[in-house]
């Protein structure tokens, strides 16, 4: 019923008001008048344009909208951009999806379909790697780009990118300001939020400083039963960034920063609904922590004719990946099990980013933008594989070190090179032509390092002690010789082609067609045969890159000097060699393959209308239907896809939001109102993968679900101070499944309902 509701308001609203392509060129939401409404610019094309001029489809959040609606990271920003979902089984555990492009919500073993920036720094990565969930707090912008953006942004934006803008520093004034967040989820756990920017010019106009400092203590709301600990979902994040700014003239400035953030849940947020509400379950906490630096430095410089810009980025990152497998084997398929089983994984990434770019500043008729790019990465991944002291003293199983049976060190090198372009010709001030071109290479490598070790005894290992409930000590220790694994490489080019039609000032249309593609992927493991079953699959040594042609119409539109703005877009997308996931049967080994195609279709529209004085009405909402068109018999038997199925993303999603300003003598009051609707989508492909006859034992589908905030704030001067309530009905929605059987505890829900108040200055 829900879902048709929203259906028919969005009918309404795209028949009753010329469409226009989805971006938030929305007035400012302190503004009463429309003479006053806000222009906002971004720089999605490389270059300065307003939104409403950029033939693509954006939504652009700026510090003030992100902190009136308490948006403090990823999953704020996925619910308020239309066809974008955020998979997020637990916190630094994050997958966007965008229109469609995604064969479950995991996305083990492969590279992102949405790339996300820092700056110039990509920090999205494979599925199955944690990616700390930046603090979003003295930002100037965050930019959500739907559709490919091979062309300028690599080969990770297969179906959009997204875009972290940090704010450089004032160069001519002192500035500061701060914000604390107090909250209480459920009836005892406290979320303490702690914000703080100071802006130092050294040198008035010429030099500035701007420091960021964050600390975030937010209690669980999950207990688990397994470890025994109440709220055992605790997160403690802190962190800071510091930018200087160096501009002795008008042509050269020099802007340096340093970032760190260290992001610690001290368990999953993943439940087991069957337990109970609120109930997980695991022999040990699952870890998924995060410790990121990011050094850039980035220099411009104006000639007569462009600007160049060169920017340097060099990034550390230290994660764990500490999960419980022991849903691997379910009660009663061996004697023993289940059995104690679990993976403590520590992974470290050094990546180099450089790219300078030259973007034409010159009156005429022609534009460009050219420029290169290199990336290098190399991670290290040593894999532990765990029982536990106390299930090792209960089934005899003598002779380890310690808890781990197995030690495997291992890591991968990656490049990526790229050359790109665009140019437009602007034919006049009402009609131009862009087209765009980035050619990358990239590599990928892994190698297993010498040492490490597989416990044995008698040439039988602790799965087949373990699992048949024999007792024995462990006598050999056979260590890993050094392996040098296949060099997988991918060249292709990414293509891009629009024209645009400006029939008014107040309306903008446009046609995109674009490609995009994801580097090809090696898998960790290639070439090992299952330890349970020497006749199940050998893991593959890799997946090839996959293809994407996508085609875009779209207007944005302005009327009654920006009281009503309308932003949509229709899309048609051609998805063909498809990376994904594909699990051994028999000891839930992930592997990254190949199969057929897909197609994508739908609509997305975002409406910002002033009604009245102090008033400001936002709606946004999303329909997507995309299925698997293309599928061989053996890519289903391996991957355990189903022609015509659909891909795991909601087939509509929409959000709403109200805010009313009043006086309060000499203080300005508001009141807001979000909510934000996502339907039901598939966890993954049906069948079990090796088995097509047979229904894979985790598929499902995620609840369909309304998220109400309400937000009363008053603000006079630089202060500020709003009472919020989040989750308002307290929904505990299923929003993610996790698709592979190791994990007990597999379902993400809603944060449930949480009221809080937040005091600020300067914002």
């Amino acid at each position: 019923m829900r879902a048709r509701l929203l259906a028919t308001a969005c009918a309404v609203a795209v028949f009753t008001v010329p469409m226009s392509a989805a971006a938030q060129d929305t007035p400012a939401r302190d503004e009463t008048t429309a003479d006053s409404a806000q222009e906002v610019v971004v720089t999605a094309t490389r270059r300065a344009e307003r939104i409403q001029d950029v033939p693509l489809s954006i939504s652009a959040f700026q510090q003030e909208e992100l902190t009136e609606k308490g948006i403090v990271g990823f999953e704020g920003i996925a619910r308020e951009t239309p066809g974008v979902v955020l998979n997020r089984p637990t916190q630094n555990f994050n997958n966007f999806t965008a229109r469609g492009i995604a064969t479950n919500g995991y996305n083990a073993n492969l590279q992102s379909s949405v790339a996300v920036y820092v700056d110039e720094l990509p920090i999205s990565t494979i599925g199955n790697t944690t990616v700390v969930d930046p603090t979003l707090f003295d930002v100037e912008r965050v930019e959500f780009l739907r559709g490919p953006q091979g062309t300028l942004f690599g080969s990770g934006s297969l179906s959009g990118a997204m875009r972290i803008l940090t704010k450089s520093p004032n160069l001519s004034s002192f500035d500061m300001a701060g914000q604390v967040d107090l909250g209480l989820t459920g009836s005892d756990s406290v979320r303490q939020r702690y914000n703080v920017m100071v802006n130092l010019p050294i040198v008035s106009d010429t030099l500035a400083v701007r420091a960021v400092g964050f600390y975030r203590n937010e209690d669980g709301y999950l207990d688990n039963v397994g470890t025994g600990v109440e709220n055992s979902n605790k997160l403690v994040n802190w962190g800071g960034r510091v930018i200087a700014l160096w501009k002795p003239n008008d042509r050269l400035s020099v802007r340096v920063m340093g970032s760190y953030e260290d992001s610690d849940p001290k368990d999953s947020s993943l439940t087991s609904p069957s337990l109970g509400r609120e109930k997980r379950v695991s022999d040990q906490p699952d870890r998924f922590t995060g410790k990121q630096t990011i050094i850039n430095g980035t220099v411009e410089y104006e000639f007569d004719f462009a600007r160049l810009t060169s920017s340097s980025t060099y990034s550390d990152f230290d994660q764990r990946f500490y999960v419980d497998l022991a849903g691997t084997f379910a009660p009663g398929s061996f004697p023993g099990a289940p059995i104690a089983f679990g993976l403590d994984a520590d992974a470290y990434d050094k990546v180099f980013v450089q790219e300078t770019r030259l973007v034409s500043s010159l009156d005429g008729p022609f534009e460009f933008t050219i420029g290169g790019f290199y990336m290098n990465r190399r991670r290290d991944v040593d894999y532990f594989y765990r029982s536990n002291p106390q299930f090792l003293a209960a089934r005899g199983l003598a002779g380890l070190p310690d808890q781990y049976f197995q030690k495997l060190y291992t890591y991968q090198k990656s490049d990526e090179l790229a050359g790109f372009g665009e140019l437009t010709y602007r034919f006049s001030p009402k009609f131009w032509l862009t087209g765009g071109m980035r050619y990358g290479r990239t590599s990928a490598q892994g190698f297993t390092e010498a040492g490490g070790y597989l416990a044995s005894a008698f040439g039988f290992t602790y799965y087949d002690y373990a699992l048949l409930g024999i007792p024995v000590t462990f006598n050999t220790f056979t260590p890993y010789a050094a392996v040098t694994g296949v060099k997988a490489t991918g060249s292709a080019p990414s293509w891009k082609a629009s024209a645009t039609w400006k029939p008014s000032e107040s309306l903008t249309t446009y046609a995109t067609f674009s490609t995009g593609f994801r580097a090809p992927i090696v898998n960790a493991r290639a070439g090992s045969v299952s330890l349970t079953d020497a006749n199940d699959i050998i893991i593959p040594y890799g997946a090839e890159s996959d293809d994407l042609k996508s085609y875009e119409v779209g207007a944005k539109a302005r009327w009654l000097d920006g009281r009503v703005s309308v932003n949509a877009a229709l899309y048609l997308i051609d998805w063909s060699n498809i990376q994904a996931q594909a699990n051994r049967r028999s000891d839930s080994v992930q592997f990254a393959t190949n199969i057929g195609a897909a197609r994508s279709k739908g609509f997305e529209v975002e409406i910002g209308v002033i009604p009245a004085k102090d008033v400001f009405i936002g709606l946004n909402a999303a329909y997507n239907d995309s299925k698997i068109t293309k599928l061989s018999a053996t890519e289903a038997t391996v991957s355990g896809a189903v022609l015509g199925h659909r891909l795991s993303a909601p087939r509509l999603q929409g959000a709403a939001y109200i805010s009313y300003g009043f006086d309060l003598g000499t203080a300005r009051g508001s009141f807001a109102v979000n909510a934000q609707y996502v339907g039901s989508y598939n966890s993954s492909f049906p069948n079990t993968p090796g088995n097509p006859n047979l229904r894979l034992s985790t598929f499902g589908q995620t609840d369909e679900y309304v998220n109400v905030n309400l937000n009363l704030g008053v603000k006079k001067g630089s202060l500020s101070a709003a009472l919020y309530l989040e989750n308002v009905f307290d929904d505990h929605s299923i929003t993610y499944i996790h698709p592979e059987a190791f994990l007990v505890s597999r379902f993400g829900t809603l944060r449930p309902r949480t009221v809080g108040i937040r005091l600020g200055y300067g914002l």
